[in-house]
């Protein structure tokens, strides 16, 4: 992909462009005949001028000279783990949300609460069950033992591992699950639709439509910056002038205590794009990395430290599988911080990624 700092706009190819505020806008048809998988990021909003003060993430900041002697300053979700041997533990907010689309719209409902997969689960206890908040994976690089552990806590022991997680054994950045209430939307927007993409029978919304029903959702739900609002939707994806967004991260405000939330799909098809937890694992490990969507690398394609869209175009659309408690589930594998420039000697093996999928740094690096 390319650029992916705050706006992403599909059509025949996937083309970015910036804005400050809002995402792309495009015409919308159901169905799109030639879906284009992808995810976007940001923008990163104004802060809420409600807030509660004093709350903020847990959160450190690094820097490194990339391969072209730029400086590249970060924030990432925990503490250092060159310094610190702890762990830190941040409570996700899974928010359920139903799309409702009427007789004009398509006729469907999609419930991500009634809706259940094939070990009789919901999606949303699924989700809740799956490696992004469960232990129960042991988690390898080659012979280099991350941890039985959750996924993105293991993708981090990985990005840092040689600097100094092999050393600081009891550092981990954790999440932990809590179902809130369910939002409905009921899509009765232009842009809604029912149509079949990638196999699929799925609900359709425009982003900027979503988002702004997300904010809304945001300040009923009394969010505060300290947690991750997540957003999961069954068997629907979002769109900007052609289909189809899996999901997206973004902020109100900025580092430090600004508003971090995040959004994805879950698809009930094997194979189908955002399968299972995919797109989640996609969204959560971009957050992790990138939680304000302002950690500007020196990349031609991709100016902002996003470690899940080099990935997303491989086979499985970049997942991987792995069985806990009898379910697979497809976890999306993402670059470590070599891939934009760092040292390669900071993560696990000198690997680029989790799958050591990636053998070369960013264009531009």
């Amino acid at each position: 992909m390319t650029r992916r700092t705050t706006t992403l706009s599909l059509a025949a190819a996937v083309l970015l462009a910036c804005t400050s505020l809002t995402f792309a806008q495009g015409a919308q048809d159901h169905p799109y005949p030639n879906p284009v998988p992808a995810f976007t990021a940001g923008p990163q909003h104004p802060a809420n001028p409600n807030q509660v003060p004093g709350k903020q993430l847990v959160q450190w900041n690094g820097g490194f000279t990339d391969l072209m002697h730029n400086k590249v300053n970060f924030t990432m979700v925990g503490t250092d783990p060159s310094k610190t041997n702890v762990t830190t533990t941040t409570t996700v907010w899974i928010i359920p949300v139903k799309f409702v689309f009427d007789k004009n719209h398509g006729n469907m409902t999609f419930d991500p609460n009634k809706h259940k997969v094939s070990n009789g689960k919901t999606v949303t206890a699924n989700t809740v069950a799956s490696p992004l908040f469960q232990s129960g994976v042991d988690f390898k690089n080659g012979s280099i033992d991350l941890g039985n552990t959750q996924y993105i806590d293991a993708f981090q022991r990985g990005t840092w591992w040689g600097k100094n997680v092999k050393k600081n054994t009891k550092y981990h950045v954790l999440m932990k699950a809590v179902v809130k209430p369910e939002q409905t939307i009921n899509c009765t927007d232009s842009s809604c639709g029912v149509g079949n993409e990638f196999g699929v029978t799925v609900g359709l919304a425009d982003i900027n439509y979503y988002d702004n029903l997300v904010q809304g959702f945001m300040s009923k739900l009394k969010a505060t910056p300290d947690v991750l609002p997540f957003f999961i939707f069954y068997d629907t994806y979002l769109t900007s002038g052609g289909c189809c967004i899996g999901g997206y991260h973004s902020a109100n405000g900025g580092q430090p205590a600004g508003q971090t939330y995040s959004n994805a799909a879950y698809v009930d098809k094997v194979g189908a794009f955002s399968q299972d937890v995919s797109a989640m694992s996609h969204e959560l490990g971009e957050w992790m990395d990138d939680p304000f969507v302002d950690n500007h690398v020196n990349c031609q394609d991709n100016s902002i430290l996003e470690v899940g869209d080099p990935l997303e175009r491989m086979s499985n659309y970049g997942a991987f599988p792995y069985k806990l408690n009898g379910f697979t589930y497809n976890l999306q594998s993402l670059v470590y911080i070599g891939y934009f420039g760092a040292p390669r000697t900071d993560s696990a093996n000198k690997w680029l990624a989790f799958q050591n999928d990636e053998s070369n740094v960013c264009p531009g690096q």
